[in-house]
Formats: structure tokens, C-alpha cells, sequence
């Protein structure tokens, strides 16, 4: 079934592409994450708890580099969750359970038959190597009687 199978191969490459995209989703997530963290300032969130430690202004983005970055960051995420939305959108529905069934019928027949057609091929081979077993003793034997 040459169709199948290419239907298949199709399907495969879009669940790998759908793989290969949320891999990549959360590797934006992780940087942003990492970004947002490590580029900004500790601030102050409560009067009575004192910020005690800050990092060097240099490792420090501006608060219009903050934004920017962050803004950034989210069409990154926007993009790729679009991208892997149209991935999904073009995966095929699910079977309904009684088309399934059929075609697991098929499948079975199919394999029965394919199964029957292997065991007469060994049959075939076993009778092929009898034969051919018997002829090299034929041979064997007329050549010892010859010397």
C-alpha cells in the first residue's frame, strides 16, 4: 500500500516538525527566562524589606532595552506558538474507532496472506534443499564408485 505509507511518511515528518518546534519553544522559554533574570536589577517590592544586593550596571539593560528585549522575546514565543498551531491544524483528524477497526481487519487479513505466502516460500526452500542435497550425494556417491 505505496499511499499509506507515504501518508504515513508525511505524518512522521509533521510530528517531527512539531517535535523539533517545541523543543524550540521552550528553548525561547528558557532564555527568556534566563534573559529577563539576568539583565534586569533587583527592585524593591515591599517599604519594610531593604534591597541588599545589585548587579554591576554593565550586566544591566536599560529600562527601554528591558522592554525592547521583552517585547522581543514574546513575538519569538508568538511566532513559534503560531507556527507549531499550523502544524497541529495540519496533522490529520483522528480516525472514528470503526474506521480503525476495519482497517486494523485489513491489515490482518493482509499479514495472514503475507504470512501464508512466507511459509510456503520456507516450505518451498526446505523441498528445493532436499532436492539439491540429494542430488550432491547422487554425485558424490556415483563419483566414489568411479574411482
Amino acid at each position: 500500500m505505496p499511499g499509506l505509507e507515504d501518508e504515513q511518511s508525511v505524518n512522521m515528518d509533521k510530528l517531527t516538525q512539531l517535535q523539533d518546534c517545541i523543543e524550540q519553544l521552550l528553548l525561547i522559554m528558557k532564555l527568556a527566562v534566563v534573559q529577563l533574570v539576568q539583565r534586569s536589577d533587583f527592585k524593591q517590592v515591599s517599604p519594610d524589606i531593604p534591597v541588599t544586593k545589585s548587579r554591576p550596571k554593565d550586566k544591566i539593560d536599560s529600562p527601554q532595552k528591558f522592554e525592547e528585549n521583552k517585547r522581543e522575546l514574546v513575538a519569538d514565543l508568538v511566532r513559534k506558538a503560531k507556527q507549531i498551531e499550523l502544524i497541529i491544524e495540519s496533522l490529520p483528524a483522528p480516525e472514528p474507532e470503526q474506521a480503525q477497526a476495519a482497517r486494523f481487519e485489513q491489515l490482518e487479513q493482509e499479514m495472514q496472506k503475507v504470512n501464508e505466502e512466507y511459509q510456503a516460500a520456507v516450505e518451498r526452500a526446505k523441498r528445493l534443499h532436499k532436492e539439491i542435497t540429494a542430488i550432491f550425494r547422487e554425485l558424490t556417491n556415483a563419483e566414489n564408485t568411479t574411482f
